[in-house]
């Protein structure tokens, strides 16, 4: 049985869900039905997972993702196999960037391959970052989930077209709850920024219609208002079931800047009920 994910997740990157028991207990409470510790790079952020497990009692946890370059797929069927008494553990990889990596980075599609073929984790408990048409098809043949990161909902409509009906689809969707433009789009852009510098996310906007023109300056206000939902609580959680209308089975819900995140991770589990 794959793992259950609901609708809504919460995405946050890894080294802030250390020591969080707590709050993963409340968003639980709140309906949320997965947690996302993203940008995970190794392995050690199993024992987070498991923190989590142990905290909350139907809440999925998912990595989002784990470097096929910098993870071994050793140490990831080792911690699958630590955490195998549970089905809520979502082991989530990727390719990850270059730039991140470095020099290492070569074929990466052939890398994800060899990867999956290494991996003595079920398919129903694999996740696989995809953007890309190619790795979209590669995750509905080798996971359960495609996981797009920094999309739209015209971009998950072609997504499950690539998919198929056979694979979760789950974008992550960044939200600001902030009503005046000015400042929505300066915290929006300080979200892109880093983004803005890995051609892999560049490549797909490009491809989905946006022009070099969007990506110059800090990106324009097409492409943050397309990226980033901000705005009334109404407003934002328009844009998360958009994506559900256009084929998503479960939204990512990534809270960026200022602000007190649990508030917003509270407003908007009320407005989505």
């Amino acid at each position: 049985m794959a793992v259950e994910l609901g609708r809504y997740g919460v995405w946050g990157p890894a080294d802030q869900w250390v020591g969080r028991g707590e709050d993963a207990a409340e968003l639980e409470e709140l309906g949320y039905g997965a947690l996302w510790l993203g940008g995970s790079p190794d392995g050690s952020v199993i024992g987070t997972v498991g923190d989590l497990l142990d905290a909350t009692e139907k809440i999925a946890v998912a990595t989002g993702i784990l470097n096929v370059w910098t993870t071994p797929a050793g140490e990831v069927n080792d911690g699958y196999r630590a955490l195998a008494w549970t089905d809520r553990f979502l082991v989530g990889i990727g390719a990850g960037h270059r730039e991140t990596v470095g020099e290492v980075y070569h074929s990466p599609y052939r890398k994800l391959l060899h990867y999956l073929d290494e991996l003595d984790v079920p398919r129903d408990r694999l996740a696989l970052a995809a953007l890309g048409p190619r790795v979209l098809r590669l995750a509905a043949a080798r996971t359960s989930v495609a996981h797009p990161y920094l999309v739209t909902p015209e971009y998950t409509a072609e997504a499950r077209e690539v998919v198929g009906r056979g694979v979760v689809l789950a974008p992550e969707q960044h939200v600001v709850l902030e009503e005046d433009p000015a400042r929505a789009r300066e915290l929006g852009r300080q979200a892109l920024a880093f983004y803005l510098r890995l051609p892999n996310y560049t490549r797909n906007w490009l491809r989905h219609g946006f022009t070099e023109d969007d990506l110059a300056g800090g990106g324009s206000d097409r492409l943050v208002d397309a990226l980033v939902a901000w705005g009334s609580l109404e407003r934002v959680t328009r844009r998360l079931r958009e994506h559900h209308e256009a084929g998503a089975d479960h939204v990512a819900v990534q809270v960026v800047g200022a602000g007190d995140v649990r508030a917003a991770h509270r407003e908007l589990a009320a407005a989505l009920a």
